[in-house]
C-alpha cells in the first residue's frame, strides 16, 4: 500500500481529465474491402489490444485498492466487521474497495472481486506474466488460467513455475497450460492445491440461473468432482429404471424429473420442507385476458406458464392452499400501493370504513402500513418492503430478500423514520458497505427509487421491480416570435 500520496502536477491532471472527457472510440480498419489475409492479422492484433487493455485494467484496479486504504474499516469485534476473514480479501485494502468497483463497472460482486484478486495475483505472484500481457504477447484467456493455478501459491514457487510454463504458454491450449501449471504446482507443493481445494469448497453455492425466452431456468451446484459424478450417476441409473418401465418422455427429461424429486422429496409427509414463492401477475393474465409476463421468485415466465403453477396451486379461483395464504399487491403504474393476505382483503371488504360504516365514502380502507416510532419495522412493513424490493437493491446486486435486511436508508440514529419511504432491503454486505464504508451516499424516493453514489463520484439508480422509469422530458417549443428551424421541415427537402 502507498503511504503517502504521490504529488501530481495540476497540468497533468487536467490533462488526464481532458483525455477522460474525449469519447471512446475503437480503431478499425475498413473490413469490406480488406483481403482475407487482412482480416486474419486485424483479429490477432484486436487479440493483442484486449490483453492491453486487460493489462491496464488490472493496473486501475491496483491503483483504486491503493486509494482504499482499510485503516478506515470497523476493527475486529466492533460493530460492522466480518466475523470471518474472506478468501479474496486484499492485504492493506479496504474490505469496501471491491463493493465500489462493482458499482464503477456494474457488475457482481463476485465479479469484481475476482477482478481485483486476478490484478493483485498478477503483481504479486506472475509479473512476467502481467508484463507479456501488457506488451500484448500473451492474450488474456492464457493469463487468467495461470491465475486460476497459481493464486494462492508462495509467490517465490510461483514465480518458479511462471518462468517455467510462460515461454510455451501460446504454443498450448488454455487446457494444456492449465494442466502443465497444475502438475509442476502438485510436483513441487501438494498442499497448494490442497488450499485451493479447501478454497473452492468454502466458496460452494447453488446457483439457479433462468433462461430470458423459454421459461425455464438451469440449477448448479459446486461439489467435489467425485460427489458430482456419484450424483449424476444416481439421476442417470433412476431415469433409465422410469424409461425401461415404459415411460415415453425423452431421457433428459426423465433425468430433471428425478432431480427435482430427489430434492423435494414429494412422496414424504411430514418432513418436506414449505418453500415460499412470490408469484406476481395482473388481473387480465390470471383470467387469461392477456399476456403480459407474470413473475415467479423474480424470474420472468410467461402468463400460460403463471396460469399452469397457479392451477397446481389451486389458486387460480383465488383460492389459498390448503395450509398457505395467498398475499395480493396493489400498484399504480408499477408502484406497489399496498399488500394484503387475501383473507384480510375479505375482511376489509365486509367492514368497509370504520368511519362511514353506513355508505360507499370512498375513503381509503387499505393502503402502505404507516410509520412507527421504533428502530425495528412491523411485520407490515416488512412484508411491504421485501414484496416491493425482492431482492437486495444495491445496483449489481440480485440476493434475495431472504438473505436481505429492510435497512434504514437515513439512518435512524440520525433522525431516519422507520417508514417504507426509508427502508429497502439490502444484503448483509451491502448493508455493512452503507453503514460502516467511508463516502458512500445512499438516497431514495417516495417511490422506492434507490441512487448510490460511491466515493470516487460513480452514481447507480435502482427502482423496484415494476416501477416504470419516468417518461422522456418533451422539448420545450421553440418562442412563438422564434421561426422552425429550416432543417426541421417536412419533405420534399
Amino acid at each position: 500500500m502507498q503511504e503517502v500520496a504521490e504529488y501530481v502536477p495540476p497540468v497533468e491532471r487536467a490533462l488526464a481529465g481532458l483525455l477522460l472527457a474525449r469519447p471512446v472510440t475503437v480503431p478499425r480498419l475498413p473490413v469490406g474491402v480488406s483481403s482475407r489475409e487482412q482480416k486474419a492479422a486485424e483479429l490477432q492484433r484486436l487479440q493483442a489490444r484486449q490483453a492491453m487493455t486487460a493489462a491496464y485494467e488490472a493496473e486501475l484496479v491496483l491503483a483504486l485498492a491503493d486509494d482504499s486504504p482499510d485503516d478506515g474499516d470497523p476493527a475486529p469485534g466492533t460493530p460492522g466487521a466480518r466475523s470471518c476473514k474472506p478468501d479474496t480479501e486484499l492485504p492493506g485494502v479496504s474490505k469496501f474497495c471491491t463493493a465500489e468497483l462493482a458499482v464503477i463497472l456494474n457488475c457482481g460482486r463476485g465479479t469484481a472481486d475476482h477482478l481485483a484478486t486476478r490484478a493483485w495475483t498478477y503483481r504479486e505472484r506472475l509479473p512476467a506474466t502481467w508484463a507479456a500481457l501488457t506488451a500484448g504477447d500473451l492474450d488474456e484467456a492464457r493469463a487468467k488460467a495461470l491465475v486460476d493455478v497459481l493464486q494462492h501459491t508462495d509467490p517465490a514457487l510461483a514465480w518458479r513455475i511462471e518462468a517455467a510454463v510462460l515461454p510455451d504458454a501460446t504454443a498450448l491450449t488454455v487446457g494444456r497450460l492449465k494442466k502443465r501449471a497444475i502438475e509442476l504446482l502438485l510436483e513441487a507443493d501438494a498442499d497448494a492445491v490442497d488450499q485451493r481445494r479447501k478454497t473452492a469448497e468454502r466458496r460452494s453455492d447453488v446457483r439457479v440461473y433462468p433462461s430470458p425466452s423459454d421459461g425455464m431456468s438451469t440449477i448448479a451446484a459446486d461439489l467435489p468432482t467425485d460427489v458430482a459424478a456419484a450424483c449424476q450417476t444416481t439421476v442417470d441409473a433412476l431415469a433409465r429404471m422410469l424409461k425401461a418401465d415404459g415411460d415415453p418422455r425423452p431421457i433428459g427429461q426423465l433425468r430433471t424429473a428425478v432431480f427435482a424429486d430427489l430434492l423435494q422429496r414429494p412422496w414424504q409427509t411430514g418432513t418436506a420442507v414449505t418453500a415460499h414463492l412470490q408469484i406476481v401477475a395482473t388481473l387480465a393474465s390470471l383470467a387469461g385476458r392477456s399476456a403480459q409476463a407474470g413473475e415467479v421468485n423474480g424470474f420472468p415466465i410467461t402468463a400460460a406458464h403463471l396460469r399452469e403453477l397457479l392451477r397446481e396451486l389451486d389458486a387460480l379461483g383465488v383460492q389459498a392452499p390448503e395450509g398457505r395464504s395467498v398475499t395480493v399487491t396493489l400498484t399504480d403504474d408499477g408502484t406497489l400501493r399496498a399488500t394484503a393476505t387475501l383473507d384480510r382483503l375479505r375482511r376489509l371488504a365486509q367492514r368497509g370504513c370504520p368511519h362511514h360504516p353506513d355508505g360507499d365514502c370512498g375513503c381509503t380502507v387499505l393502503d402502505r402500513p404507516a410509520s412507527r416510532d421504533g428502530y425495528t419495522p412491523s411485520a407490515q412493513q416488512q412484508a411491504f418492503v421485501r414484496t416491493r424490493d425482492r431482492t437486495c437493491r444495491m445496483p449489481t446486486c440480485g440476493q434475495r430478500v431472504g438473505w436481505a435486511d429492510a435497512d434504514h436508508v437515513i439512518p435512524h440514529a440520525h433522525g431516519g423514520a422507520t417508514d417504507c419511504a426509508n427502508l429497502c432491503c439490502l444484503c448483509r454486505s451491502h448493508r455493512r458497505v452503507k453503514t460502516c464504508a467511508r463516502g458512500w451516499r445512499f438516497e431514495m424516493s417516495p417511490d422506492g427509487t434507490l441512487t448510490v453514489t460511491t466515493p470516487s463520484g460513480t452514481t447507480r439508480t435502482t427502482r423496484p421491480p415494476g416501477v416504470r422509469p419516468p417518461p422522456p422530458k418533451a422539448p420545450d417549443p421553440p418562442p412563438a416570435d422564434q421561426p422552425a428551424d429550416p432543417d426541421d421541415d417536412p419533405p420534399p427537402f
